[in-house]
């Protein structure tokens, strides 16, 4: 009986270890030409994700994922096998960047490289990575305004919003920070301050 009870004291103290241990997903995309050339992201299964845009970046931005989100992703990482078998399409199609997904939790590794895939879970797992390139990239140019171009946060709120509005923004209370020093200043634009309010009431209540 004693040894029944420990045994599933182990199998429990595992599986809690399994729901928060080192399982780290990464992502790569390289496309000379395009803006940015280079991403970088590293996403852990507690939802703590870092963006690069230089292999030897070392200021990422950081950013924390809803818990929901994350199940998704590494779902999709588990229906791929962990990146252990082929992704890249037979069929001839323009570059568009060329992606790495490796996976690493333990002494579970996977690697794949490709440019296009036709495996509908890896375009939606590419996808997810795109939004978060995307969400990055609105972060970095709203950040960007408010520090050397006040006349152009307006556009940048423009652009977060449309962002916003069609679902390609992730982590999106990454960006009430922000949005509230711009909705309180009134150095900047009335137009730019009110737009910020929206956005920040529409993030926190989930629309």
């Amino acid at each position: 009986m004693m040894l029944l009870v420990f045994t599933l004291f182990c199998s429990l103290l595992w599986a809690a270890d399994s729901n928060t241990g080192s399982a780290r997903l990464y992502y790569t995309k390289s496309f000379p030409g395009s803006v940015p050339a280079y991403v970088a992201i590293t996403l852990t299964k507690a939802g703590e994700a870092e963006y690069r845009e230089a292999p030897d970046e070392e200021n990422p931005l950081k950013f924390l994922l809803p818990a929901g989100d994350v199940t998704q992703i590494f779902g999709l990482v588990e229906k791929l096998g962990y990146f252990k078998r082929p992704l890249e399409s037979p069929a001839k199609v323009a570059f568009t960047g060329l992606k790495t997904f490796r996976f690493e939790d333990g002494s579970v590794k996977g690697e794949v490289k490709f440019n296009f895939s036709e495996d509908p879970d890896a375009r939606t797992l590419t996808d997810w990575f795109e939004r978060m390139t995307e969400s990055e990239q609105h972060r970095i140019n709203l950040e960007r305004a408010v520090k050397y171009d006040k006349l152009g946060v307006l556009k940048a709120l423009l652009q977060l919003e449309a962002a916003f509005d069609r679902k390609r923004l992730v982590a999106t209370e990454q960006f009430l920070p922000m949005l509230d020093r711009i909705s309180k200043n009134e150095t900047y634009m009335h137009a730019a301050r009110v737009r910020a309010a929206g956005i920040a009431d529409s993030i926190r209540s989930g629309k």
